[in-house]
C-alpha cells in the first residue's frame, strides 16, 4: 500500500490550534502517513492578494488528500482595506478559499454527520408527555451539494447592461427594470442535473451502506420551482433503484421546526449548497454545536476534510487554549474512513464517545460556561487536555 501524504492546511485563527491536535490523534491511532504544510487563508490574501495560493493548489493536485482547519472571511469593504498597500487598486477580489477549492477540484459531495454522544450536556432534550425529560438519539448525515446553488459565485452589484438585458427576458424581472443598476445586487442560484444526480446517488448509496431507512430531500420546491424542483425530480428517479429506502421531502423552513420536535426521525438528508449549510448547522446544534461538527468534501480525485466551525479569532491568543478540538478530530476520522482505515476511524469515534460519556474532561462549551481566560479556573479542560484524554481512551 502506498504511504499517503496529507496536505495540512491550518488556515486562520483556531485552525492553527485544532489541526495539530488532530494529527496527534492520527499518530496515536497508528495512521501511517506523511504530512505536508500548505498555505491558505486571510494572511495570504493580505500579503499576496490570494487566499488560496497556487502552491497549495499544486500540492492538493499532487497528493489528493487534505485536512483543513478554518478560515476568516470579512465583508467586502474590509477585504480591500486589509490588502498590502502595493496590492490595492489592482482589481483584486476576495473569494472564499474553501469555496474556491471545492469548485476547482469539484469537491461536490459534502458529507456532514450530526450524531449525538451519550452524556453530552449539550444534546437535545425535550419534555415527556407524562412529565420529566427524554433525550432522543440524533443520527443524521447531511449531504450538501457543494459547488453550485447560491454559492457558485455568480453575482453582481451594479450589474452590466448585458446582464440586465438577459434578465429582462424573464417576465418576473419587470418590477426591477426601472431600478438603477447601482442600486441592484443579485446572485444566481444555479443547479445542474448532473450535480443533483451525483449528490443524490451518493446519499442513497450511503443510506444503504450504513442502514439508514430514509433519505430526505430538504429544499423549497413550492417557491424555488426550477432549482429545488430539479433536485426533487432527480430524487424520484434515483429512488426507483433504492426501493428499500424511504424517500421523504421537506421544505427548509418547515425542517427547521421539525428537527427540534422529532430529530430522531431523520437519517440521511440531501440539500443544495445554502440549504445544506443551514440544515447541517441546525442539526449540529442538537448534538453539541460546532465543536462536534465535522465534514468531508469529496470529489472524483481529491478529498478535503474539515470542521465546519469558523476561525473564532477571539480565542486565538488565550493561553492556555480552551477551544474544543473534537470537530477537527472527528473530521480526521472521516478522512480515515475515506482512506479505507475504517477500523482506526471507529477507534477514534469510540474514544471521543468514551471521553464525552465519562464527563471528567470537558471543554468550556461542553460545560455551558462562557469562553475566556478564566474558563480553566472554572473547571474547563484545555484544548490539549481534551486531546490527551481522547488519546488515552484509545487504549
Amino acid at each position: 500500500m502506498i504511504r499517503p501524504t496529507v496536505v495540512t492546511m491550518p488556515g486562520d485563527g483556531i485552525g492553527e490550534i485544532v489541526l495539530p491536535e488532530a494529527l496527534k490523534v492520527l499518530d496515536a491511532v497508528g495512521y501511517d502517513a506523511d504530512y505536508i504544510h500548505a498555505d491558505i487563508g486571510w494572511e495570504f490574501w493580505k500579503r499576496e492578494g490570494n487566499p488560496l495560493p497556487e502552491r497549495t493548489i499544486d500540492l492538493l493536485r499532487e497528493h489528493k488528500l487534505g485536512l483543513f482547519g478554518a478560515i476568516t472571511s470579512k465583508p467586502k469593504n474590509e477585504t480591500v482595506a486589509e490588502l498590502s498597500p502595493e496590492l490595492r487598486d489592482k482589481g483584486l477580489v476576495y473569494f472564499s478559499p474553501i469555496v474556491a477549492m471545492r469548485q476547482l477540484f469539484n469537491l461536490d459531495v459534502c458529507i456532514r454527520p450530526c450524531r449525538s454522544f451519550k452524556g453530552n450536556l449539550l444534546n437535545f432534550v425535550r419534555q415527556k408527555a407524562g412529565g420529566g425529560f427524554e433525550e432522543p438519539p440524533v443520527d443524521v448525515v447531511v449531504f450538501r451539494q457543494n459547488t453550485e446553488g447560491l454559492y457558485c459565485g455568480i453575482q453582481w452589484t451594479n450589474p452590466s447592461i448585458e446582464v440586465r438585458r438577459a434578465l429582462a427576458s424573464h417576465p418576473k424581472y419587470q418590477p426591477f427594470a426601472s431600478v438603477p443598476s447601482e442600486d441592484l445586487a443579485m446572485a444566481i442560484r444555479l443547479f445542474t442535473r448532473n450535480a443533483c444526480q451525483r449528490i443524490l446517488l451518493s446519499a442513497f448509496d450511503y443510506a444503504r451502506k450504513y442502514g439508514y431507512k430514509s433519505v430526505t430531500v430538504c429544499e423549497k420546491p413550492n417557491v424555488l420551482r426550477e432549482t429545488s424542483g430539479m433536485m426533487e425530480e432527480e430524487a424520484r428517479k434515483i429512488h426507483e433503484d433504492f426501493s428499500d429506502i424511504q424517500l421523504w421531502s421537506t421544505n427548509i423552513d418547515a425542517q427547521m421546526m421539525w428537527l427540534t420536535k422529532n430529530p430522531e426521525d431523520y437519517g440521511v438528508i440531501v440539500s443544495g449548497n445554502l440549504f445544506g449549510d443551514i440544515v447541517s448547522d441546525a442539526f449540529a446544534g442538537l448534538v453539541g454545536g460546532l465543536g462536534f461538527a465535522c465534514s468531508g468534501n469529496i470529489g472524483d480525485e481529491v478529498a478535503v476534510f474539515e470542521p465546519t466551525h469558523g476561525s473564532a479569532p477571539k480565542y486565538v491568543d488565550l493561553d492556555p487554549s480552551i477551544v474544543n478540538p473534537i470537530a477537527m478530530i472527528l473530521s480526521a476520522a472521516m478522512m480515515l474512513d475515506h482512506m479505507g482505515e475504517s477500523e482506526k476511524a471507529t477507534l477514534v469515534r469510540k474514544a471521543v464517545a468514551t471521553v464525552v460519556s465519562d464527563a471528567r474532561v470537558r471543554t468550556y462549551d461542553m460545560m455551558r460556561i462562557p469562553g475566556g481566560s478564566n474558563s480553566v479556573e472554572h473547571g474547563a479542560a484545555t484544548t490539549q487536555q481534551m486531546t490527551d484524554a481522547i488519546i488515552e481512551a484509545l487504549g
